[in-house]
């Protein structure tokens, strides 16, 4: 009797749910079609409001041609490839009109082209329209303690929404990274999209470090540990990287700046017929200019780091090395020797890295061989380059870096990271001869650097030429010619550029 009855009801609940099967299919079904309406009305008023804006003085269109680059105001190796790019796209459309979406809402557009010039020797042709946007803090890593690739995204959306409403361009190039807000320019504002990927937000390599359970800048100790934790955050990554394909592929035409990042764009985006390699403009005729001094054997050998002071570029383990390395001095006859660690800080928490890098150097017991230059001008960038022996690099599956190419150009000797673009495209051999060193572990730096110090003069004169005469291949003006190429889809319907 009991069993008759809960088979009963079980009858009578599927029966119940059968019957708000259709009501329920119809309500999404009309919930659907007034979301696309509403997005449709907001997608006409965004492209009135770009009719309106886009008008000049003159009564007729111009092309309204952004960067979203909320950080511009930076002075890392991102910044250049976009103060390079405007430069290129002034000269060859010059009646066009050019916006940045920044965050650096402390300082004034003025202030950040003369910064641009002061750190990067650049100077534009034409005027930029500076949108500055209140909430760049919603794409702060610092905000995410957790899920922090999730929220960084979901963030960048809010950016962009508020970018858009500020500003509709025709051409809308996302140079930073942030591809979530790729379909809200393509599909709401009606834009023709485009992407320059330094690094992509989830990668292969990502994926391997959690699903094997190594320990890393952004896979904690404590999940490492637990089985259960791993997997859930595996199952988070797979889930993310569908999400960033999707996202990834409205784009239009897409740059990587090197073989290691395509590699990795490839398998995500799955976008090849449009995905080019647009290696990162590199000053390096101005690095070229620089006399090579000659060594003096009693003379100090400086060792320099450039890069952002951020978590992935990894400067502990430059400190570590180079602690190794003074013991190794106090046995070996190896001259005198001090670290210049220099690199950009764009908030607080870099400067907060920078204070733990100090607290690391007296730990060691090296406080007084290591030197830090922080945010330094241009000029000052090309004294140390031009007075050092050894340029160190130590991110993991570093994208490209620019730092190391400008190493090169000045006549340092490089030793990097043994992966990524460094290991791919850069520190490779240059005619059958050597350019450079790479290196992983502490103690692999620390012995490299030994050896490089250890080498006569003459040798590493050698080195010095071979690497100098390899960075041709990423100069400005070849980094000008291979974007233009690459953008070129972009402005096939813009008939009011004009060369």
């Amino acid at each position: 009797m009991a069993a008759a009855e809960r088979g009963w009801c079980l009858c009578e609940l599927l029966r119940f749910f059968y019957s708000l099967f259709f009501p329920g299919l119809f309500v999404c079904g009309t919930l659907c079609v007034w979301l696309l309406i509403f997005l449709w009305g907001i997608r006409l008023l965004l492209q009135r409001k770009k009719k309106s804006a886009s008008s000049s003085k003159t009564g007729k269109n111009q092309t309204v041609i952004a960067f979203f680059h909320p950080y511009c105001n930076a002075g890392g190796g991102g910044e250049r490839v976009l103060w390079c790019a405007l430069r290129a796209l002034q000269k060859k459309y010059p009646e066009a009109l050019y916006v940045v979406y920044t965050g650096d809402a402390d300082v004034s557009g003025q202030q950040i082209l003369e910064g641009a010039f002061r750190r990067f020797n650049i100077r534009l042709t034409r005027p930029v329209k500076f949108v500055f946007l209140r909430n760049r803090y919603l794409v702060e890593d610092s905000l995410y303690p957790h899920f922090t690739l999730l929220g960084q995204s979901l963030g960048s959306i809010f950016l962009g929404w508020e970018a858009l409403m500020q500003c509709v361009p025709d051409v809308y190039i996302d140079s930073m990274g942030y591809a979530f807000t790729l379909p809200l320019f393509k599909y709401l504002g009606g834009c023709r999209v485009g992407s320059y990927v330094h690094y992509p937000t989830i990668s292969t390599d990502m994926l391997s470090v959690v699903k094997n359970q190594n320990v890393g800048f952004n896979n904690a100790a404590f999940i490492t540990r637990n089985p259960f934790l791993s997997k859930v955050k595996l199952i988070y990554y797979y889930l993310f990287a569908f999400m960033y394909g999707l996202v990834g592929s409205c784009s239009d035409i897409v740059m990587v700046n090197s073989s290691w990042t395509l590699n990795h764009i490839l398998s995500l985006w799955k976008v090849g017929n449009c995905t080019n390699i647009v290696y990162p403009p590199c000053d390096v005729q101005t690095f070229l200019d620089l006399p090579l001094h000659e060594e003096k054997a009693t003379s100090e050998h400086l060792l320099v780091s450039i890069g952002q002071f951020r978590p992935e570029k990894n400067h502990p383990l430059q400190i570590r090395a180079f602690a190794k390395l003074l013991n190794k001095k106090e046995n070996e006859s190896l001259p005198p020797l001090k670290l210049v660690l220099i690199g950009g800080c764009r908030n607080q928490d870099d400067e907060l890295r920078v204070n733990q890098l100090r607290r690391l150097a007296e730990d060691l017991g090296v406080e007084e061989d290591v030197e830090f230059k922080i945010n330094i001008p241009f000029d000052e960038l090309k004294n140390y380059l031009s007075e050092a022996t050894v340029g160190l690099h130590t991110m993991w599956n570093e994208h490209f870096g620019i730092g190391i190419v400008e190493c090169m150009a000045a006549g340092t000797i490089v030793l990097a990271h043994d992966s990524g673009g460094p290991k791919l495209d850069i520190v490779v051999p240059h005619h059958g001869e050597r350019t450079g060193f790479l290196a992983e572990s502490e103690e692999g730096y620390a012995e490299t650097m030994a050896h490089i110090l250890s080498m006569s003069a003459e040798q590493r004169l050698q080195i010095r030429n071979s690497a100098r005469a390899s960075v041709s291949r990423f100069s400005d003006q070849e980094f000008e010619v291979t974007f233009l190429s690459s953008v070129e889809r972009l402005f096939q319907k813009c008939h009011s550029c004009t060369n």
